[in-house]
This record gives C-alpha cells, sequence and structure tokens, in this order.
C-alpha cells in the first residue's frame, strides 16, 4: 500500500507560479513511476504529468508542456511539479499519483494509488 499527501495548491494570479509537492509512504518510492492529474468542476480527471522511477524520463500534457516542470527526489521519497505561467484555465484539484508498473503512464486506470488532491485556483 502507498499513501500519498500532496501539498503546495492555492490561490495565485495568472502569470504567477505554485509548486506542489507529494510525499509518498508504505512502498519504495523509487519503484514507483509518478504521475500529476487534475480534475476541474464537472470535467474528467485529466492527465499533466508523470516521471520515471529514475527521473530521467518525463512527459507532459500539450497543455502544460513549457511551463510545468515534474521532478522529483528519491531520497526524500517526494515528487514535485513546479507551475509557470499559470493560466485560469489551469484551474482545478490537482492529484499526486502512484504507478507500480514502472511504465511512464498517461491514463487514469494505469495508476494504482492517489492522494487526496489539492486545489489550484488561478484568478485573471
Amino acid at each position: 500500500q502507498v499513501q500519498l499527501v500532496e501539498s503546495g495548491g492555492g490561490l495565485v494570479q495568472a502569470g504567477g507560479s505554485l509548486r506542489l509537492s507529494c510525499a509518498a509512504s508504505g512502498r519504495t518510492f523509487s519503484m514507483l513511476t509518478m504521475g500529476w492529474f487534475r480534475q476541474a468542476p464537472g470535467e474528467e480527471r485529466e492527465f499533466v504529468a508523470a516521471i520515471s522511477r529514475s527521473g530521467i524520463i518525463t512527459y507532459y500534457a500539450d497543455s502544460v508542456k513549457g511551463r510545468f516542470t515534474i521532478s522529483r527526489d528519491n531520497a526524500k521519497n517526494t515528487v514535485y511539479q513546479q507551475m509557470n505561467s499559470l493560466k485560469p484555465e489551469d484551474t482545478a484539484v490537482y492529484y499526486c499519483a502512484a504507478d507500480r508498473d514502472g511504465e511512464v503512464a498517461v491514463n487514469v486506470r494505469d495508476y494504482d494509488y492517489w492522494g487526496q488532491g489539492t486545489q489550484v485556483t488561478v484568478s485573471s
């Protein structure tokens, strides 16, 4: 079992930045592929970014490419998401997810564990 706890959400003006963190426990963190997803009101949960076990491979949704950066610190059992140049359309609950299989994945169904989510609100 893996427990994931997100932090770092909040209210920011358009063009601003936030850094999300997700602390993991309960399983060897370095064996997990990690991802960030988001869900806006009335919308389906969508992929944002993913990072491989080693951190070498990253993958982003087109909507955030060039603005968001996913990273991980295996010594701290933590994955991060730096979000720059935020837009009102980035407003959503952001979820951290972990995949036991080790492959970088973009689908909700590929992930085995989920955090409780953290709200990000971008005002115009």
